[in-house]
């Protein structure tokens, strides 16, 4: 009877709890080991864009004119941002009527006045980041969003240009 009152308390510490934290510490520095392993966003759009033809080569000028890009005007978004500015999401197409199968594209968007000076501008990738390719003729939904417009901002029109183009 002295035995079932009498529990001895263990000291020390709990050798299996110390082998999972071990375990799982170990796993979280294996996760994050392999996540650096990967080259960044930025990485893979500098690699992407330095295989591409630039503004000012013949090859540029070849691919870029089979390259309709239209914006849907009646889908402009203007939007009060928390910081009193203003914010535009500008909806567009992009349509390749060459031959050529295209693996990277990147565009800039740009409002500009009545005067045709640019207000604001974002570049974008849009092959291979909002569409994997795009083939002969084929259009391929596009969305900017561009941020940071005051209230006095003349905004009147938008203009887009391709900007880094890559064929297969």
């Amino acid at each position: 009877m002295d035995t079932l009152l009498n529990t001895e308390k263990k000291k020390g510490i709990n050798k299996i709890l110390l082998t999972a934290l071990l375990a799982a510490t170990l796993l979280i520095a294996g996760a994050v080991w392999l996540l650096s392993l990967n080259p960044s966003l930025d990485q893979k759009k500098q690699q992407l864009l330095a295989a591409s033809f630039q503004e000012g080569t013949p090859e540029f000028d070849q691919y870029t004119k089979d390259i309709i890009i239209q914006t849907d005007m009646n889908n402009i978004m203007q939007s009060p941002t928390a910081m009193g500015t203003i914010m535009m999401t500008i909806h567009a197409s992009i349509r390749n009527k060459g031959q050529k199968i295209i693996n990277g594209l990147e565009v800039k968007a740009a409002v500009v006045d009545l005067l045709g000076k640019t207000v604001r501008e974002k570049k974008l990738l849009v092959v291979p980041s909002q569409e994997e390719k795009l083939l002969p003729n084929q259009t391929i939904p596009v969305v900017a969003t561009i941020e940071g417009f005051s209230r006095d901002d003349d905004r009147a029109n938008v203009k887009w240009k391709v900007t880094a183009i890559k064929v297969e």
